[in-house]
Formats: C-alpha cells, sequence, structure tokens
C-alpha cells in the first residue's frame, strides 16, 4: 500500500515545512529531507499536538 503524504496549504515553496501522512499511526517527515527519518505519533497525540497549535 501506498503512503499519501500531505503538505499544508500554507507551505510555501521555500522549504521549511513538514509533510504528513494520516496513517496509524500518523507519520511525519521533512519536505526537504523526503529520504530522511520519519517520525511517528499516534492519532490521540497528533491531534492533542494540533489542538494546541489552533
Amino acid at each position: 500500500m501506498s503512503t499519501t503524504w500531505l503538505k499544508s496549504s500554507y507551505s510555501t515553496n521555500g522549504g521549511e515545512c513538514v509533510e504528513v501522512a494520516l496513517d496509524r499511526p500518523v507519520l511525519i517527515r521533512d519536505t526537504k529531507d523526503r529520504e530522511g527519518g520519519i517520525l511517528t505519533a499516534s492519532t490521540p497525540a497528533w491531534r492533542e499536538l494540533l489542538s494546541k497549535l489552533r
């Protein structure tokens, strides 16, 4: 199964953003280094982070 990566519509071409894949667990990677490491977070942890950022 292929992973679908999403980038925020607020991102510009400056390259300073992250991409997420809303799989279980949620996957997070640096747009500039797509071959680098991937951070994983549980769905509840991801939702909590987003609620704190809003």
